[in-house]
């Protein structure tokens, strides 16, 4: 047998070197390897020289550009897998920018990204102008300057958790105006190149425009959620991956017919999947493909900058770089200001967007085609222009830190961080294992700390505020300065071998973010939070928080009550896992019942003479509806346990009979053997404040 192997084996072999050496590879396999390889590795060598992730992808294209070593000449292709790129990352900046967040920057949008491109262009023409650049040239150099960066901020921003920053507010509202502006841009363009275009022709598409963008809203509203619980139901993440991948490049496309953006479209999409309760979700699964193409879009940018036309002409350059800055940097600040923002959060903005954007390539070759150069020189311009461009771009993520500790000036609670991409030591925490992590330091947390010090569980602060660290400190419980919205952060306090992760943070969007970032890290971890109100506690249910206390008059004891259960559980499960029931749900602590000899529990809520009811969703998926009927409770409490004198974790009532039964979480799993004793299938949670339930025939959540 091993010889008629051996001799197959011998066989083959010159077949498969005359198919290798007939160009068996096929012919993109080079370039995605130099791409991802060149990306891969100048990351690596960036990171250890400390720099930012997006600089190292900028240098790679540098060096493996036509420019310098020529690995790649297929620009065609990089354009393609540049432009998802810049789509993907946009659609996930749209998913964790809701409609809600929108409405309330509306005046950064209109009014300040209004002021800073007109400005930035009058600014700009007006500059060339009085060097004797013909005014149609001058507008269009005033039109590529206009704009920023959006792939690259909002990139920064995201690493950074300054989204909902105030200055990052600012960034994006600016950024969505630009975007807005580049349509206008793109139909001018050709007027001011000579070609003819009315003023009509130019209305119709600015109201078209309008028009699908209104029509996108509707969907994200009326359509979209819906879908995704649908699609959500079959429990395919396949499925769903391909449902929101073609949302946004759908989205994108139908946009772009309108001549709008493609860009504006992918952010559009991801507005409209932020509307839908399963947005954390899409956003984990589209995660790594925006990852992958946004390192293409960065290295692709690199490819455009000529090395010897830099080297040769390094001062025009730098100057460039300068004057663009300058002019970025005053009407920036100038249009923040305007529309009523600190003065740290709009030198913070106007550092930001002190680069030149990647739509402005897309602006140069469409004046390029319309017989317009930057600056009127028709050889130097176009090289000049990109190699300011690109240079502008490689010095934001060192402008970014410096953005972020000006605009915290004014904010004396919150300690700026004076590296951002430092890695806090782990060492004192690395002991830890099953703990509770408290993320945020404040009166609730302070009362928690003390309860879980007397009760013995082990546990971990993380705070950003000065006072709490050093309150935390006096009273010698081990706590972290940081921020703990970032990985970093809860990586040093063990987020991985934590049992429960507390978040006791009263700014919503702040708790959404840490709630969500710890679902991804480590789905194991039971995540606890508090929320001011009954709104923000269903925001942060629809995150991944698996409990949230929200009355205000019983925060303190519900949410010790629920932290400590959850601590003691020695059998910790995945949030939604493991109930034959399905029932236990975003909002059960699952926690080991004491041993049959403690005293006997009631549930004092459930009142015997008030009749339990339930309402069948229509698209719950039940046929069992002729079970459900108004039922009165029969025990306030399991009926099994209360005659045994047994415990039980969570209450579930009949809907044919009234039985109370415990969960599958309880030792007895007594609801569960109610139906298998009598077939009746429906049954209901009875805890406060819950009211789903459940169909053991159909397997599904009524």
């Amino acid at each position: 047998m091993t010889a008629a192997v051996t001799a197959a084996v011998t066989d083959a072999l010159p077949a498969l070197v005359l198919l290798l050496a007939a160009g068996a590879v096929p012919g993109y396999l080079p370039l995605v390897v130099a791409i991802v390889g060149a990306a891969a590795l100048v990351a690596y060598l960036s990171h250890r020289a400390g720099l930012v992730p997006i600089v190292g992808f900028l240098l790679a294209g540098v060096a493996i550009g036509p420019h310098a070593l020529g690995l790649v000449s297929d620009s065609a292709a990089i354009e393609a897998a540049a432009d998802v790129g810049v789509l993907l990352l946009l659609f996930t900046i749209g998913i964790e920018f809701s409609l809600d967040r929108l409405a309330r920057i509306r005046s950064l949008i209109l009014v300040g990204g209004g002021l800073q491109v007109g400005l930035a262009t009058a600014v700009v023409a007006g500059l060339c102008l009085a060097v004797g650049v013909d005014w149609r040239a001058a507008v269009f150099t005033g039109f590529l300057v206009a704009l920023s960066s959006t792939a690259i901020l909002t990139k920064l921003l995201a690493d950074r958790a300054e989204t909902d920053a105030p200055h990052g507010q600012a960034a994006i509202g600016l950024l969505i105006f630009q975007d807005l502006a580049v349509i206008l841009m793109v139909l001018l363009v050709p007027a001011l190149g000579g070609q003819g275009v009315t003023g009509m022709e130019l209305a119709w598409a600015l109201a078209k425009a309008a028009l699908l963008i209104a029509a996108v809203l509707v969907v994200a509203r009326r359509v979209l959620p819906p879908l995704l619980e649908h699609v959500a139901r079959t429990c395919s993440p396949e499925l769903f991956l391909l449902t929101v991948v073609a949302i946004c490049f759908g989205t994108a496309y139908g946009v772009g017919l309108a001549g709008v953006s493609i860009s504006l479209g992918a952010f559009l999409a991801g507005l409209v999947v932020s509307q839908s309760r399963f947005a954390e979700h899409a956003l984990s699964e589209i995660l790594p493909l925006q990852i992958l193409f946004s390192a293409v879009f960065f290295v692709s940018v690199g490819m455009l900058l000529d090395v010897g036309f830099l080297l040769a002409n390094l001062p025009l350059v730098l100057a460039a770089v300068a004057a663009l800055a300058a002019v970025k940097l005053a009407t920036t600040w100038a249009a923040v200001r305007a529309v009523g923002r600190t003065a740290p959060v709009a030198a913070a903005s106007a550092l930001l967007l002190a680069q030149v954007g990647e739509f402005s390539f897309v602006l140069e070759r469409a004046g390029r085609e319309a017989g317009l150069t930057p600056l009127g020189m028709s050889e130097l311009g176009s090289p000049l222009f990109i190699a300011a461009t690109v240079l502008s771009m490689a010095l934001t993520p060192a402008l970014a830190p410096l953005a972020g500790r000006m605009a915290a000036r004014r904010r004396p609670d919150v300690l700026p961080e004076s590296d951002d991409d430092a890695v806090p030591d782990a060492a004192h925490f690395a002991h830890l294992a099953d703990h509770v992590i408290v993320a945020g330091y404040g009166a609730q947390a302070e009362a928690l700390a003390d309860a879980l010090a007397t009760a013995g569980v082990p546990f971990a602060i993380a705070t950003l505020s000065p006072g709490g660290a050093r309150a935390a400190d006096d009273l010698g419980h081990p706590v972290l300065r940081g921020d703990y919205t970032r990985q970093p952060i809860l990586d040093a306090v063990g987020l991985g071998r934590a049992r429960v992760l507390v978040v006791a943070d009263d700014a919503p969007g702040t708790a959404h973010r840490v709630v969500s970032v710890a679902r991804a890290l480590a789905p194991h971890v039971r995540v606890v939070a508090t929320a001011p109100t009954a709104a923000a506690a269903d925001t942060l249910r629809h995150a991944g928080a698996d409990h949230v206390v929200a009355a205000p008059h019983e925060v303190a004891a519900s949410l010790h009550r629920a932290v400590l259960d959850a601590a003691r559980d020695a059998t910790p499960s995945p949030r939604g896992g493991g109930s034959a029931e399905g029932g236990d749900g975003g909002d059960s602590m699952r926690m080991t019942a004491p041993p049959a000899t403690a005293p006997p529990m009631t549930a004092p809520w459930i009142d015997l003479d008030v009749p339990v009811s339930l309402a069948l969703r229509p698209d719950a998926g039940c046929t069992h509806g002729a079970h459900i009927h108004a039922v009165l409770p029969g025990t306030q409490g399991c009926a099994e346990c209360l005659a045994a004198g047994e415990r039980w974790v969570h209450l579930r009532v009949c809907m044919s009979c009234g039985h109370i039964g415990c969960c599958d979480s309880s030792p007895g799993k007594h609801a569960t053997a109610h139906y298998h004793a009598t077939g009746h299938p429906v049954v209901r949670s009875i805890e406060p404040g819950e009211t789903w339930g459940w169909c053991y025939e159909d397997e599904v959540e009524v």
